[in-house]
């Protein structure tokens, strides 16, 4: 009976046993499937959060490369507005050595900062654009278009893409009624 006892408990203890290893042993592959699930997940994220960050790093160092001599092109704006205006009175003495040396002086230092990616913003005779220009006065005339840029005060510039400096500029509009009427009325009488 001893050697039938031990069998029969064997029998009996060895199927639960082999139950409770089937059981343990999915539900430890299931939590292993988990876990490397979200340690997948993690690295996904973490992954593309580096990508982004590479991108954001590269992009930044393209805008600072590119505006890096902003404030230096922004100094000499008034220097070339000065050259202009003494060009300006140069020109009433003609054949000036002086206005001829500010001519080139100008023209040099207009090529050189043009390398580096400062324009000229056109403004006299373009329509009005408050992203480029600054109105400083509206004028009204018969002869232009409403809302177009008759005269500029201060020269505009970009530096590559981005407006540096807005043209001061005066905008035309169509004169009042009243005036009309009134024109109207003055030539009448006479």
């Amino acid at each position: 009976m001893n050697d039938d006892t031990p069998t029969a408990e064997r029998a009996e203890s060895g199927a639960p046993e082999s139950e409770d290893t089937a059981a343990a042993g999915t539900d430890e592959r299931e939590r292993l499937t988990a876990e490397l699930q979200d340690a997948q997940d993690k690295y996904l994220r973490l992954y593309a959060e580096f990508e982004n960050y590479k991108k954001r790093v590269n992009r930044d160092k393209e805008d600072i490369i590119q505006f890096a001599n902003e404030r230096l092109l922004n100094d000499i704006l008034p220097v070339i507005d000065h050259l202009e205006m003494a060009l300006k009175h140069a020109a009433r003495e003609r054949n000036s050595s002086l206005g001829q040396g500010v001519e080139n002086t100008l023209k040099d230092l207009k090529k050189t900062v043009q390398k580096y990616g400062l324009t000229e913003i056109e403004a006299d005779g373009k329509p009005f654009d408050p992203l480029v220009h600054h109105a400083m006065a509206q004028v009204e005339r018969d002869d232009v278009d409403e809302n177009m840029v008759v005269e500029e005060y201060r020269k505009g510039y970009k530096l590559r893409d981005k407006v540096l400096r807005a043209a001061m500029v005066a905008v035309s509009k169509r004169p009042s009624r009243e005036e009309k009427k009134g024109d109207t009325q003055n030539k009448d009488s006479e």
